[in-house]
């Protein structure tokens, strides 16, 4: 069957890393720290995908700008903290394998900094398989369309050859923004309610369907 995308995007935490909850701890522990009040785990499953500076700005509304590197470094504290304990979702590396042997092109755009991308890729050994990646503190945050946009131009794909994979609505209005297709998971970030609003070419519930789906509709 012919290829519907020559270039596959993918969001890591809650995508590719079985991460959402450790970020939601560590923005309440940090807001606890800072003697704030501790933000609702929706408000924030929410913000996960964001930069980090942007995350905080809706996270914890009442967090003053100048306490922001503070926040930050409490952030960092709790999640680094569990980092060691963090996983890809089953079958992860199997699919990113499956789809570099068949010749595709990968990438990731993500929240993450370039420092804790590089850490998260060594670890998992996903590393050598992508071939573009964009971080949150190197371009615009999502739902700006620059990551994308960005990976596209270094790697010559065009926009209807570009496939978008997250589990956030911050992923799938990038994809919008930069006029590519978006594909949606419900087993990250944001409920699958929030992402039935967006536009997407499929919206799949678990692990092993985004590897079938990749891997007979792409």
């Amino acid at each position: 069957m012919a290829k519907r995308f020559d270039l596959i995007v993918f969001d890591w935490d809650g995508t590719l890393m079985d991460s959402a909850a450790a970020i939601v701890s560590a923005i309440v522990a940090a807001s606890r720290d800072l003697n704030l009040p501790e933000p609702s785990e929706a408000r924030a499953r929410h913000v996960i995908g964001l930069g980090l500076v942007d995350a905080l700005r809706h996270a914890v509304p009442d967090l003053p700008e100048s306490d922001y590197p503070r926040m930050v470094e409490r952030y960092r504290y709790h999640y680094l903290a569990r980092d060691h304990e963090l996983s890809l979702f089953p079958g992860a590396y199997a699919m990113i394998e499956e789809l570099s042997a068949a010749g595709r092109m990968l990438a990731v755009a993500t929240g993450k900094s370039r420092l804790g991308l590089n850490r998260a890729l060594e670890c998992s050994g996903l590393g050598p398989f992508f071939h573009s990646t964009r971080c949150a503190d190197e371009c615009f945050s999502k739902p700006h369309p620059a990551m994308l946009e960005e990976i596209m131009d270094e790697l010559g794909v065009a926009r209807d050859r570009t496939l978008m994979v997250g589990d956030t609505t911050h992923d799938l209005q990038m994809a919008r923004n930069a006029g590519v297709a978006g594909l949606g998971v419900a087993f990250g970030a944001h409920p699958r309610a929030a992402l039935e609003g967006e536009e997407v070419v499929g919206l799949l519930d678990s692990p092993a369907e985004l590897a079938l789906w990749l891997r007979e509709n792409a």
